[in-house]
């Protein structure tokens, strides 16, 4: 038992609370309520893990996360017949579709609750102080998180730090994005110093301060503030608690899921719960706790083919051979492609696609390798790496190459390119410039990350759209940026919200 289960036995109860009135005025007096649910060190820690229940939701890793962060990168395009998929591929998504409303309505959804845990958890006498700093961390992480991706998928957005009983009343105007950068510097910060360095039995998977520090270097390298972010990264470094898995494949499957390499991971399973898929409204006990990820992403007629991997993310893969003289071994361990022997769901590619051997379909995070014929129950039970220490190293590289440090810069990436078993290179690349050590941070990121949500970020915080030679480079990888309008890099402000609250103005762009 870990926190999966967790989280589904306490969530109803916490959620179900009251903010407002009900239709008859009427009070239940075995409902709990604000007033009456702070009472121990138990009611804190219900509280707590309900606030991991918003990062399973479809607006956030249930499945939009992961196409809004994966659909607008030039190593994924969007062949899906939903409009609401391919047009956030080709940025051409309307002021007021679902993707924009349900990752805005999401998260901050989980702000409201981390809000709720900070609000009130002094109101609890707890027995257990350290437990009490150790839910307070987890609060302060898991609100840091939800401003995290707000911010880079909005940038305008309003910053609320406490938790209101009516909401109805509250309009808040947008913060500066400055602003809200820097109190999810805070939360990170705080969340660093109170959480633990890991966890076990029941509570595996919950907030460490492994993962605080990293999101913490990573908010920091996304505003170029590289000596702040190398200093964490450093500390993640030193810790001794993390390394990187022998077989880079097994960070994506549910085998070997909470490794090593691991630093925060969303956790889902096929054994908790019951099956009905948890798409809206308030969680009941009959719940999945899985992941819709897979079926999304998989290619037909295994799943709906809502993505693939573009050309160019497998020609840039095979530029360079192992030591081996073989593929780059991320390639098939990422990609399903004409080669021979490749097999998914149990099934010949060559035989599946005889007609179609051009085909390219997205295989981490799928089940493909496992014994199910397809992924068409929706439900799969691997778990979402947010962070892996992979990124810890190359981030760190980053920084150190803005720094000056070409050196340790090369010492880092080829770390990483150790487990690719590709040729040792450090000495090579320890002379860049820092020009040309930015050109091989991009290729290497782009190879180790490819499907995994962080290539458009990267591109967008590198000023790549705003560079007109770098948009045709990324127009000729992914034809999807041919309709990139400035400004949309960052989605609309959902115009639902805007109807509801007058103080908000739309994103340039739209």
């Amino acid at each position: 038992m870990n926190i999966k289960k967790i989280v589904l036995t306490t969530i109803v109860a916490v959620t179900g609370m009251s903010c407002g009135k009900d239709y008859l005025e009427l009070t239940n007096p075995n409902q709990q309520t604000t007033a009456t649910f702070w009472k121990n060190d138990n009611d804190a820690l219900m509280a707590v893990n309900a606030v991991y229940q918003s990062l399973y939701y479809d607006g956030t890793f249930l499945r939009f996360a992961q196409c809004a962060l994966d659909l607008r990168g030039d190593d994924m395009m969007s062949p899906s017949p939903w409009d609401v998929l391919s047009n956030t591929g080709s940025f051409k998504l309307f002021n007021n579709t679902i993707m924009q409303q349900w990752l805005w309505i999401a998260f901050y959804g989980g702000v409201t609750r981390s809000n709720f845990v900070l609000s009130n958890i002094d109101k609890v006498p707890f027995k257990d102080q350290e437990l009490k700093d150790r839910l307070r961390g987890e609060a302060l992480f898991l609100r840091g998180l939800n401003y995290y991706y707000l911010v880079t998928f909005f940038n305008n957005i309003p910053l609320v730090t406490k938790f209101y009983e009516n909401s109805s009343e509250y309009f808040p105007a947008q913060a500066s994005p400055e602003d809200v950068w820097n109190h999810v510097y805070s939360d990170f910060d705080e969340a660093s110093k109170l959480l633990p360095a890991s966890y076990s039995g029941a509570d595996l998977g919950r907030a460490t301060k492994g993962a605080a520090l990293a999101f913490l270097g990573k908010s920091y390298l996304f505003n170029k503030k590289y000596d702040l972010a190398s200093a964490k990264f450093k500390e993640v470094m030193d810790m001794g608690s993390y390394d990187l898995m022998a077989n880079y494949g097994d960070n994506f499957t549910e085998a070997n899921e909470n490794n090593r390499e691991s630093i925060f991971e969303i956790q889902f399973s096929r054994d908790v719960g019951g099956i009905t898929l948890g798409w809206v409204s308030s969680p009941a006990a009959d719940w999945s706790k899985t992941t819709a990820r897979a079926i999304t992403f998989a290619p037909a007629p295994f799943g709906w083919n809502d993505a693939a991997p573009t050309q160019w993310i497998v020609d840039e893969f095979k530029k360079e051979k192992t030591k081996s003289n073989e593929d780059d071994p991320r390639l098939k361990a990422t990609i399903y492609y004409n080669y021979p022997g490749c097999t998914l769901y149990g099934q010949s590619f060559q035989t599946v696609y005889a007609a179609e051997l051009g085909k390219l379909g997205v295989k981490k995070y799928g089940n493909g390798g496992g014994n199910v014929p397809d992924e068409k129950d929706w439900r799969s039970g691997i778990n979402e790496r947010l962070m892996r220490f992979a990124d810890v190293l190359l981030m760190y590289a980053e920084c150190q190459n803005e720094l000056d440090n070409r050196a340790e810069c090369a010492k880092q990436i080829q770390r990483v390119r150790n487990r690719a078993n590709l040729p040792d290179r450090e000495a090579e690349f320890a002379g860049l410039s820092k020009e040309n050590m930015r050109e091989r941070i991009a290729h290497e990121r782009a190879l180790e990350f490819a499907l995994e949500g962080h290539r458009f970020d990267d591109i967008r915080r590198w000023g790549w759209l705003q560079n007109p030679t770098r948009l045709a480079e990324l127009k000729s990888h992914d034809p999807e940026f041919n309709s990139y309008v400035p400004g949309r890099e960052f989605f609309s402000i959902p115009q639902a919200e805007i109807d509801v609250n007058k103080n908000l103005k739309q994103n340039a762009g739209y």
